[in-house]
């Protein structure tokens, strides 16, 4: 059925919002736009006429195909090399979705994507609903099809479920710099006292490399194991550049809100490192190198005025 001009209007009017909604869903922004557009044909194969409220349409379609995405991508990744991460995505980048809550911003944090995976991928949805979006629970168990009561039932149990017990900082830009180029200083001091004394004494540290970039799968443990591998890390070498293609530029920005370290080689970003950061210290260092999770980075990094030169060179 071919869409009127005000039916595609209101389905671009809506875009934004779904793939936000998408990306906190599936922790990938390629998968996201694939179910951004996979709900555009849906919509286009529907008669908008006859649908009541065309917003709600449109999310329980979307929410719908994640959830069905949500349940292959648990298989996929079993057979996933090494240790699976979301993708990082910049700042100003619009599938980050809305931020002005505290409670908005939380749940697209580094830190609690990667805790959504612990979820059921319903209770995934209801989370991402309730706590970004602030659907009511009556409309989230009419997205999901379930009771009220049901719903109300999910959303508790997985915000104890991402609850770690560990209290975030919210940080703004300037103190995000401030953080790493902290970090940074410590990492290529070449010694370890200088990066313990920035971690908690449970930090820990990890890398996605999707098997095409060397990533230790098995975290590292500990404020001393986690400094000892990053003060290997950040040390400069002709191996590491080979791998990459060049010398990296190590910039400091910030990605899902936090504090995160850039890594650039002649305009490629080929690794993001995101620091999470409680009033005790850094407790992780999450680092995604996998190239095919970085595209949309580099995308936008390309796309935009860097003033601030880079703080270190590998």
């Amino acid at each position: 059925m071919a869409l009127m001009t005000s039916d595609v209007d209101r389905f671009e009017a809506a875009r934004p919002r779904l793939a936000a909604i998408a990306y906190r869903l599936l922790g990938s922004s390629s998968e996201a736009e694939d179910a951004v557009q996979e709900t555009f044909l849906r919509w286009q194969a529907a008669d908008p006429s006859r649908i009541e409220v065309p917003e709600a349409w449109l999310t329980k379609v979307l929410t719908n195909l994640c959830l069905n995405q949500l349940t292959s991508a648990r298989a996929r990744r079993e057979t996933y090399v090494g240790r699976w991460l979301p993708e990082p995505l910049l700042a100003g980048d619009p599938m980050l979705g809305p931020a002005d809550t505290a409670e908005q911003r939380e749940s697209v944090s580094y830190a609690v994507l990667v805790l959504l995976e612990r979820l059921s991928p319903k209770e995934r949805a209801v989370y991402v609903l309730r706590e970004a979006f602030d659907y009511p629970h009556r409309e989230i168990a009419e997205i999901l099809d379930i009771t009220e009561a049901a719903g109300q039932q999910i959303y508790h149990r997985a915000k104890k479920h991402v609850a770690d017990g560990k209290v975030r900082t919210e940080v703004d830009e300037a103190a995000a710099r401030r953080i790493v180029e902290e970090f940074l200083a410590a990492a290529t001091s070449g010694r370890t006292e200088p990066l313990v004394r920035l971690l908690t004494e449970d930090a820990v540290a990890v890398g996605d490399g999707g098997g095409k970039v060397p990533a230790r799968a098995k975290a590292f443990e500990g404020a001393k194991a986690v400094a000892t591998f990053l003060r290997g890390l950040f040390k400069p070498a002709e191996a590491k550049r080979a791998l990459v293609g060049g010398v990296p530029e190590i910039y400091a920005t910030t990605a899902n809100g936090g504090p995160a370290v850039l890594a650039v080689v002649e305009g490629r970003v080929v690794a993001i490192t995101c620091l999470e950061v409680t009033a005790e210290g850094i407790v992780a260092v999450r680092s995604q190198a996998n190239p095919d999770k970085l595209v949309r980075a580099t995308e936008l990094w390309a796309a935009a005025d860097h003033e601030e030169g880079p703080l270190h060179t590998l």
